[in-house]
């Protein structure tokens, strides 16, 4: 029997929520050139996430600020199952940090009604003062990452080492990937299935937080 605490690195954006928040604000609000600079990070993968959020970002004035948070917060979906999963994990000792590429004008604010310590959630920061909005990144990668990612989560990965912790990565897109290739378990949906294909990276696929749960009690009772 493993003597090591489970621990999870959940993404938010697609896996907390139902679909992409930063997405959605781009597809609301529209500005000039958004679609441009995905296309460029998630097809030819020739930006990094942080220059893509950052770019993205600068095309929204300031002075929309309201309208910005109102329509983020207004508009995600929690996943199913997750305030279950978030009980799970606290009845059986899984230590679950959230580990977030979104930013924390919707993240803090989506995440207030469970029972998550701040501490514990990990996204990228905002300023609102200039005449475009700013995103800050106070979780930048390590040297051993050249990923440029913005919000590093393998970062925060490596500071739990596999020798004392068994590693669950949950999540669904280009942001998780270089995360998968490090822990031990991963929860994948969407884009992030087909990157761990690609290199045949075991994984579980989920729909919701049920599926989850259901998988980590099968796995503890085997």
């Amino acid at each position: 029997m493993s003597t090591r605490q489970k621990i999870v690195f959940c993404d938010f954006d697609g896996t907390i929520t139902v679909s992409d928040n930063i997405v959605a604000i781009m597809k609301h609000f529209d500005p000039p050139g958004w679609e441009a600079i995905v296309k460029r990070l998630v097809e030819e993968r020739a930006i990094s996430v942080r220059h893509a959020v950052g770019e993205m970002f600068r095309l929204l004035p300031s002075s929309r600020q309201q309208e910005v948070i109102q329509f983020a917060i207004s508009n995600a979906v929690i996943r199913d199952g997750f305030s279950d999963f978030v009980a799970y994990c606290k009845q059986n000792g899984i230590k679950l940090l959230v580990t977030s590429g979104g930013i924390d004008f919707f993240v803090y604010p989506l995440l207030e009604s469970f029972d998550i310590p701040r501490e514990h959630i990990y996204c990228n920061g905002s300023s609102f003062e200039g005449e475009t909005i700013e995103i800050l990144w106070p979780h930048a990668c390590d040297e051993h990452c050249g990923a440029d990612c913005g919000m590093c989560k393998t970062s925060i990965i490596r500071s739990y080492p596999a020798d004392d912790y068994e590693r669950i990565l949950i999540g669904d897109s280009v942001t998780d990937f270089q995360g998968a290739k490090l822990v031990e378990n991963v929860y994948a949906r969407s884009h992030l299935i087909e990157l761990c294909e690609e290199l045949k990276l075991p994984y579980v696929p989920f729909e919701t937080f049920h599926d989850i749960i259901r998988d980590l009690e099968a796995t503890i009772q085997a």
